[in-house]
C-alpha cells in the first residue's frame, strides 16, 4: 500500500526475493490496507511511506503467515528493523495459534464419532435426527465454553462462537451419519475419511490454506474441518468477515447429511417384533 511508484518497486522486490510465493494486491494507502486485513482479504500489507516500510499484519488469521511475512519484511529492508502493526492480533493467551488448532481437533474427532455411533446404535430415523441436533447444540455450548472461557483462545462473542462450533459439529456428524444411512458401514468409513482422515490434514487449521500444495489447500476449505476452522476464526476475531463461503459449505454438509439420515435405506431395523407362525398343524384323522 502507498504511492504507485513505491508499491510497484516493492512488488518487484517481493517477486524477486521469493518468486511465486506472494499474491500481491496494490492498495492506495494504509487505511485501505487495514480495511482489507479486517475483511480477511489479505494476510498482511507492506505499507510504503516517507520513512520506509511498515508491515501491517493480521496474526488472528494465521500466526504462521504473519511470522513468515515479518521475516520477508526484514529481508526486504536489508536487515534493518521493520515496524510491525498488528491490525487484528491473535488472542494474547494464544499468540502462536497452537491452542486454537489443538482445541479444534477434538471437535472434529468427537463429531466423527458421534455420527458413527448414532448410525450404529440408534434404530429410528427420527431419533437419529434428534440425536444429531442435540449433539450439535451440546458441542457448540461446550466447545465455546472450553475454547473461549477455559482455554481463552477465542476473542469474540461467546454465543456466535457457540453457533459456529455447533454448525460445524452438525455438518461433520451429519456427514458421517448421512453416508452411513445411505451406504451402511462403508458409508461410515467414507464419512470418517472426508471429515477426519483426509479433511483434517487438508484443513490448514494450524497454518493457512495457501501454505498447502495447491489445489489441496483449496480442496480442504470445501471439507467440513477446513470450513469449520475458517468459520470459527472469522467469527472469533473478524466479526464474521470472510465467513460466507465456509458458512455455505457447512450448511450444505449439514442439510445433505440430515436429508440422507431421513431417506437412507441403511438404518437399524425399525423393529417389528418376531413374526409368529400362525399356520395351524394339519389335523390327522385316525
Amino acid at each position: 500500500a502507498g504511492p504507485a511508484a513505491a508499491t510497484d518497486a516493492l512488488a518487484g522486490r517481493l517477486a524477486a526475493a521469493r518468486p511465486g510465493a506472494f499474491d500481491v494486491t496494490t492498495l492506495p494507502d494504509a487505511a485501505a490496507a487495514d480495511r482489507a486485513l479486517r475483511d480477511r482479504e489479505v494476510y498482511a500489507a507492506f505499507v510504503a511511506g516517507p520513512e520506509g516500510i511498515t508491515l501491517h499484519t493480521a496474526p488472528a488469521a494465521s500466526p504462521t503467515v504473519a511470522a513468515l511475512l515479518t521475516e520477508a519484511a526484514a529481508q526486504l529492508s536489508a536487515g534493518r528493523p521493520v515496524p510491525v502493526v498488528q491490525v487484528v492480533p491473535a488472542d494474547p493467551d494464544d499468540p502462536r495459534g497452537a491452542g486454537f488448532a489443538a482445541g479444534f481437533l477434538p471437535l472434529a474427532l468427537t463429531s466423527m464419532l458421534a455420527g458413527a455411533l448414532l448410525t450404529l446404535l440408534v434404530a429410528h430415523r427420527g431419533a437419529r435426527l434428534l440425536g444429531l441436533l442435540g449433539y450439535a447444540v451440546l458441542a457448540g455450548l461446550v466447545g465455546a465454553a472450553v475454547l473461549h472461557g477455559w482455554l481463552g483462545v477465542l476473542d469474540g462473542d461467546l454465543w456466535r462462537e457457540a453457533g459456529a462450533i455447533g454448525l460445524f459439529a452438525l455438518a461433520a456428524a451429519g456427514t458421517v451419519a448421512g453416508l452411513g444411512a445411505l451406504l451402511g458401514n462403508p458409508g461410515i468409513g467414507l464419512g470418517a475419511l472426508l471429515v477426519f482422515l483426509v479433511g483434517n490434514p487438508l484443513s490448514a487449521v494450524s497454518a493457512a490454506p495457501e501454505l498447502l500444495p495447491q489445489p489441496w489447500g483449496t480442496v480442504g476449505q470445501f471439507l467440513p474441518v477446513g470450513a469449520g476452522g475458517t468459520l470459527l476464526r472469522s467469527t472469533a476475531f473478524f466479526d464474521g468477515a470472510g465467513a460466507t463461503r465456509s458458512l455455505a459449505v457447512l450448511t450444505g454438509y449439514a442439510v445433505v447429511g440430515l436429508v440422507l439420515v431421513l431417506v437412507g435405506r441403511f438404518r437399524s431395523a425399525e423393529v417389528a417384533g418376531p413374526v409368529a407362525d400362525e399356520r395351524r398343524p394339519a389335523e390327522i384323522t385316525v
